[in-house]
């Protein structure tokens, strides 16, 4: 793959939403989303605090920074307006006199909105039209008469949203989206959702969805403008964009995003690195097989299942039936190398010691995974309930290749800090936290520690290699990490 330097912005605009308790907060935030970069505000009416007047419409719309989207949402579309239909009507008219750039009108009210104005709306205003479903995301067919039936209201701008019940439904935003004749917003609320908002200009989408911060959004799954713009390069994402991502489940945890983006915006590099939740890897690379989606990294829990999506498997992969993340070598001739967990990350792990001449013992959760992960090595098996009274011998190393003490549960740690006394070096998978509960006590027992972070720098280094086709930026990347 070559690297680029034509990058150039695209044209669907960030939008953020704009909801608060008073009017003063309100123009506060509305100013704060200009300084942010935001390209349009919306005024979610529905979020006031008592019932705003058509004196606060007049206010927000001449005080606004920039072009505003005016939404009066009703309970009956997941807003929190629960008044009359005539009053909220009204107020919509109200801000659309008044010079509101755009209007939203639930599509199920859009008949009674047109007999209200008698069809007469200001040329400068955009009729937003919209859908909101937040069970789930209609067949293929379905979403494009939905759309069909938008447009035929004479709507300026379509917009709709579903809920993604799996990541794979997204697949039928996109292809909506590239075919609509007209503006559309489109995207699939909720976490397995969100590629659908950092890729709306790949598909040609109108706007997204960005918030002020975390905790402020105003559906789920919208990421912070902050995120978008700063770890997601979202102004250079464009048709041509090749996207790259992270599999797993859990996944919003991970700096990968991070990582990869800054690396290709330091080069022109045209592509995005984006979070993918994964519930059934086959189904995923079924749904995504386009050229566009480029490279994978996967994570827990999918290492094992996803050597069997694989057409080529690298034979160390073969050896330890999951996809190896890689790890630094150490002089471990001899030693007594303990890996918790039997997953893919436990077997590369362990072959990795083994190959390096140590005696391999494994402790998981399920004994018998340990038990053959165990045998395959020539090594030991174990419970995780034996890890905290095995201390054969002094000077041993030990690995956590499993999630606990991982964001957010990061109190929890796979052993006891007594039995780490026994331990000279102690490594730790995890790397959200840096320091997990485990490092910590294993430092205070006097044990030479290593985080994840080497692990994530190290495979890091290969995966970028194989993405773009050129040299890793190995000191960026330690530079990234060394920040975060």
């Amino acid at each position: 793959m070559e690297q680029t330097n034509n990058m150039t912005t695209n044209s669907t605009l960030i939008c953020v939403p704009i909801m608060a308790d008073t009017l003063d907060q309100m123009l506060i935030h509305m100013n704060s989303a200009k300084s942010c970069g935001a390209d349009v505000v919306e005024i979610r009416f529905d979020s006031l605090k008592g019932s705003g007047t058509h004196e606060d419409i007049k206010t927000l719309v001449e005080s606004c920074p920039v072009p505003m989207v005016f939404t009066y949402r009703p309970k009956w579309e997941g807003g929190w307006y629960d008044g009359d239909e005539p009053s909220r009507l009204e107020a919509i008219r109200v801000a659309m006199e008044l010079g509101a750039h755009h209007i939203d009108v639930e599509l199920k009210a859009v008949d009674e909105f047109k007999e209200l104005t008698r069809g007469d709306k200001p040329t400068k205003c955009k009729l937003i039209v919209s859908s909101h479903n937040y069970q789930s995301t209609p067949s293929l067919e379905d979403l494009k008469s939905l759309v069909a039936r938008i447009q035929s209201t004479g709507a300026d701008i379509v917009k709709i949203a579903t809920m993604a019940e799996d990541i794979t439904d997204v697949a039928r935003i996109f292809q909506v989206t590239a075919q609509c004749q007209v503006p559309i917003i489109s995207m699939a609320m909720g976490e397995r959702g969100l590629i659908s908002r950092l890729l709306s200009p790949k598909y040609g989408g109108y706007l997204t969805f960005a918030t002020l911060g975390r905790g402020k959004e105003s559906a789920p799954g919208q990421p912070t403008i902050e995120d978008l713009l700063d770890e997601f390069n979202f102004r250079q994402i464009g048709p041509d964009t090749k996207v790259f991502g992270i599999i797993g489940k859990p996944v919003g945890h991970s700096k990968s995003p991070m990582l990869y983006n800054k690396a290709f915006r330091s080069i022109g590099f045209n592509g995005v690195y984006v979070h993918m939740l994964v519930d059934n890897v086959k189904k995923f690379f079924e749904t995504y097989s386009s050229s566009d989606y480029a490279g994978f990294t996967c994570t827990i829990p999918h290492k094992e299942v996803v050597v069997q999506c694989c057409d080529e498997v690298d034979p160390v992969a073969k050896v330890t039936s999951g996809v190896q993340d890689g790890s630094n070598g150490s002089p471990l001739a001899g030693r007594l190398f303990v890996v918790i967990g039997a997953g893919g990350a436990g077997k590369a792990l362990a072959y990795g010691a083994k190959e390096k001449g140590a005696r391999i013992v494994i402790a998981n959760r399920t004994y018998d995974r340990a038990r053959e992960l165990a045998e395959k090595f020539g090594g030991k098996a174990l419970s995780l309930a034996d890890l905290n009274t095995y201390n054969p011998e002094d000077g041993m190393i030990l690995a956590n290749t499993t999630s606990v003490g991982m964001q957010p549960n990061i109190d929890e740690t796979p052993i006891s800090k007594e039995a780490l006394k026994s331990y000279a070096l102690v490594f730790d998978a995890v790397y959200t936290p840096k320091i997990t509960k485990l490092l910590r006590e294993a430092g205070e027992c006097g044990a030479l520690i290593v985080t994840g972070v080497e692990m994530f720098i190290g495979q890091a280094y290969g995966q970028y290699e194989r993405f773009t086709g050129l040299p890793a930026p190995k000191e960026l990347f330690r530079e990234i990490m060394a920040n975060y």
